[in-house]
This record gives structure tokens, C-alpha cells and sequence, in this order.
């Protein structure tokens, strides 16, 4: 490692990544709910990002290498959940830790470990890169990723749910007992609490690696917020007061604001980190989220590889990634060609929409999207060598989309980093040079 330069503060840096928070969303609860935290950015410098206009390029995977790397979407060119791996786009973790400076990161998402000597890593649950070589990161990254990928069917392994019990025993901060405790035991019926559950304990991770091993910069990703809005933004009391569109009850309760309880959590969790001495910290989200305009149904594959062997698809490896995507991969083009085909051939029996609306060939590969966009139930089939086949057993719902990408992001920052924040309006891409010029590198 190369000496450390000299900078003008001793002080640390913290990058809190809250994915897609609408904060002016939060601004409007202020009425109704108190959240002192939040309150405490809004009296500090606080800006608005932009990102790419056009919508397929609105998408947290895409914006994210975009803050790590100072480069737009086309710059980078990384457009898929887990291809910054393997690629030539340098990221600000290795650049600071090869100017002297220690680094840890918890979960960004598309983010590559490049570090030599990492003061943690944990990725992301759908990029396949390595942790840094404790054991805790290790077993904690593989529990991550097969609870979020089989979050649709609410499968969680026995080896997965002894690693969180023995993460939540090494790591979750006592003050915090009750409120997991609160959270697990009224998960029933209310899904989100599940996510909060997960974003608590990689808080309560980060925040005891941080103050051990006390690294110069760290991030840490929050997606429960995203994956909210995206699901229960119509229950969120402000919206519901110019809205007519509702979720359904059987979906989640009319009197449920998830938003709300996400809000409250994440207070809890930025006030730990704005009372840290001798530390500045960036809040960002890369996008944010306006309400849906109709109410779209999104569906998974349960077993994506018994599927394709339905569809008489050969292939090497199927990978699932968020959602509704999954990534195939296989042993020459002529296969991946043939598959794609093959996929664009599933059309729902007396219509001609598409099961799978987003295929991307890339060469020995395909990312498919599962985009049929309606409520899927025992009478709705698909054909397949002239039979029609239930769809139902092959799917697993995720939920029902209330909220939809924008382009503009919030970021606020402490006193310590807020000369180097970007203008009002600058792309997303600015906040890596916030960084960078915040170590003089």
C-alpha cells in the first residue's frame, strides 16, 4: 500500500446510501410525525441530484456505479445488476485505498471489492464478488443473498437462519432489542418489517465495524426504503390524501402506513450516525420515487432452473438477480440465441403479451425480465409446444408496484463535507468528487 498523504482533517467519512428516499415525502409528515434526525439534515446543506432522462437508465444499479465511479451511464456503461464485476471502471473504494486511506463498505450495491486490505466488505446480495476474509462476512454475505433473492416465496434456509440468529447475538446493539423484537414478532402479514429487520442489523454491523476498526471511509447501503416505496408508497398518509388509487386489503391494510414505520427506523438510524465525533457523513440516495400511476403486479420464478428445463432451455447456470430478473448464462452464443428465442415465444394463452418481455443477449448470455404485468391466478396459462400450462405453480408473488423511478436524488451532508458538495441540480455522479476532494485525492 502506498503511503498516506497528507490532508488538512483528521476527521472520518461516512457515506449513507438510502436508496430512492423521497424526501420531500418525508418533509411532508411534518404535520403529523416528528422525526429528529431527519430534521437535523434539513437544517443543514442540503441538495437535489439529477441523473440519465431516459427511464431505462433510472434504475439504483445503474446510478450507483455512477457515484462510486464519477461517470454517467453510458461512461461506465454498466447497466446490470452485478456487471461492475470483472470490469475496467475504477471505483473511489480501491483509488482511496491506494492513496493510503482505509476503507469498509457494507452492501453498496454493484460495487466490486478491488480492496488489498479491506477493513470490511460485504457486497450486495446480487453481486458476485468476494467479502473480505472474516468469517462473520462471509457466512453474513451468503445468508443476505439467499434470504433477499427467495424473499418472494418467504424461504429462508436453516443455515441462513442460524447465521442471522448468530449474527443479530455478535452484532445487534442491546438498545435495539425491543425494536427487533417489536419488528420480527408483527411481520406477520406485514412483510416490510421483514426488510427493516435486515437493514437494522446491517446498520448495527456497520456501525460496530466502523468504531473498531475505524477505517477513513465507509459505506453503507439501506434498501428496505426502496423496496417500500416500491410496494406500499399508495398507504403512505400524505399520498393517500390526493390519491383514489389503494392497494387492495387482502394485499396489506387500509390502515397500515409502512412508509411511516420505514421513516421512524431510519430516524433511529441517522441520528447514530450524526452524533459521531470526529466524523462527517454524506446522505444520499441516487434516485428517488414518485407514486405509480395504475396498479402493476409483479411475479418471480420459484425455481428458475426447473423452469427453464420446462421450457427445453440448455443452459450452464441461471442466476437469479432483483426481483423479476434472472441472468442465464450458457456454453456458446448459438445456445444463448436459440434460449432467446425460445423466450420470446412464451405468450399468455388468448392474448399476445409476453412472459418475458426484456431479454438482453449478450453474447453467451441472457438477463430476462418476467414483465407480464397482471394478477396471475389458477386460470391464467402460458403456451408452450402447442399446451397450454398453468402458470401459478411457476410464479411467486412479490407485490403490487406503487412507486416508479425519478431522476431527481436528494444528498444532504455535515458541516465538515459540505464544501465540497456538489450544485443544486448536478448529476449523481458529482458526489464522487465530493468525496475525493473531502481527501484531497
Amino acid at each position: 500500500m502506498k503511503d498516506r498523504i497528507a490532508t488538512s482533517h483528521s476527521r472520518r467519512l461516512i457515506l449513507i446510501e438510502l436508496n430512492e428516499i423521497n424526501f420531500d415525502l418525508v418533509k411532508r409528515y411534518a404535520d403529523t410525525r416528528r422525526f429528529p434526525a431527519f430534521e437535523k439534515l434539513f437544517a443543514g446543506l442540503g441538495v437535489r441530484t439529477s441523473a440519465e432522462k431516459d427511464y431505462e437508465s433510472l434504475e439504483p444499479w445503474i446510478q450507483w456505479p455512477s457515484v462510486h465511479s464519477g461517470l454517467t451511464a453510458r461512461e461506465h456503461n454498466i447497466f446490470r445488476l452485478g456487471d461492475v464485476v470483472g470490469g475496467k471502471i475504477p471505483q473511489m473504494f480501491e483509488q482511496l485505498e491506494q492513496k493510503g486511506f482505509t476503507v469498509g463498505c457494507i452492501s453498496a450495491m454493484n460495487a466490486e471489492n478491488r480492496l488489498n486490505a479491506p477493513a470490511y466488505f460485504v457486497p450486495d446480495p446480487w453481486t458476485k464478488t468476494n467479502p473480505d476474509k472474516s468469517w462473520w462476512s462471509r457466512v453474513l454475505t451468503e445468508a443476505v443473498a439467499q434470504t433477499v433473492n427467495d424473499n418472494a416465496q418467504s424461504r429462508i434456509s436453516a443455515k441462513s437462519a442460524l447465521h442471522f440468529a448468530l449474527g443479530l447475538l455478535r452484532f445487534a446493539q442491546p438498545k435495539h432489542y425491543r425494536l427487533y423484537w417489536r419488528l420480527a414478532s408483527k411481520s406477520r402479514g406485514a412483510p416490510w418489517r421483514k426488510a427493516l429487520v435486515l437493514d437494522l442489523l446491517l446498520h448495527d454491523l456497520h456501525m460496530q465495524l466502523f468504531m473498531s476498526h475505524r477505517p477513513d471511509f465507509s459505506t453503507l447501503f439501506l434498501n428496505a426504503g426502496a423496496h417500500i416505496q416500491h410496494h406500499y408508497f399508495f398507504n403512505a398518509q400524505p399520498i393517500r390524501q390526493e390519491s383514489q388509487l389503494r392497494n387492495p386489503k387482502w394485499y396489506v391494510s387500509q390502515d397500515a402506513d409502512p412508509i411511516a414505520e420505514m421513516l421512524d427506523i431510519y430516524d433511529r438510524i441517522l441520528d447514530e450516525y450524526l452524533t459521531l465525533q470526529n466524523t462527517d457523513v454524506i446522505v444520499a440516495t441516487g434516485l428517488s420515487q414518485r407514486p405509480y400511476d395504475r396498479l402493476k403486479y409483479y411475479y418471480r420464478l420459484k425455481e428458475h432452473a426447473a423452469f427453464l428445463r420446462l421450457l427445453g432451455i440448455n443452459f450452464c447456470a441461471v442466476l437469479p438477480r432483483m426481483t423479476r430478473d434472472f441472468l442465464v448464462e450458457f456454453e456458446t452464443p448459438q445456445q444463448a440465441t436459440i434460449a432467446e428465442q425460445r423466450f420470446a415465444s412464451i405468450k399468455i394463452t388468448g392474448s399476445d403479451e409476453s412472459l418475458f418481455g426484456d431479454i438482453d443477449n449478450r453474447g453467451s448470455s441472457l438477463f430476462v425480465t418476467l414483465t407480464y404485468p397482471k394478477e396471475i391466478d389458477a386460470t391464467v396459462a402460458f403456451e408452450l409446444g402447442g399446451c397450454q400450462h398453468p402458470l401459478a405453480p411457476h410464479v411467486a408473488f412479490v407485490a403490487i408496484k406503487n412507486g416508479m423511478h425519478q431522476e431527481e436524488g436528494f444528498a444532504f451532508f455535515t458541516q465538515g463535507v459540505a464544501p465540497y458538495a456538489p450544485k443544486d441540480k448536478e448529476h449523481v455522479k458529482s458526489l464522487y468528487s465530493t468525496v475525493m476532494q473531502y481527501f484531497a485525492v
